[in-house]
């Protein structure tokens, strides 16, 4: 999936992913290429994403690793496959919402 595709794709979006049967996470898409990535525990890394290559490369900032995906329609649903694991299963989109995360994190309280 180009750049272009994955962008039209996700834009305004929140993404739900799942990996082998399991809730693994969700990423929110906004405009200029920035994300919320969420593992669903209340925390979010905020970041950006860009093409490099034939891949999809998400920066978090400087405490993570960049990650780079390989994006795939199947039956008008995504598959993202990590690169270089070749090992790693796949993600799967499980659903999708019009709106975004919400990132309360573990230490909100009174």
């Amino acid at each position: 999936m180009s750049a272009e595709e994955f962008e039209n794709y996700t834009n305004g979006q929140t993404l739900y992913y799942s990996q082998n049967g399991s809730v693994y996470g969700a990423e929110s898409y906004f405009e200029g290429a920035r994300v919320r990535w969420s593992f669903l525990d209340g925390n979010c890394l905020f970041g950006t994403w860009r093409e490099q290559e034939d891949m999809i490369c998400f920066e978090y900032g400087p405490d993570v690793d960049i990650q780079c995906w390989q994006f795939f329609k199947d039956g008008g649903r995504l598959i993202a496959k990590f690169a270089g694991y070749e090992l790693s299963s796949p993600l799967y989109e499980a659903r999708r919402a019009p709106s975004p995360l919400e990132c309360p994190g573990p230490e909100v309280g009174v």
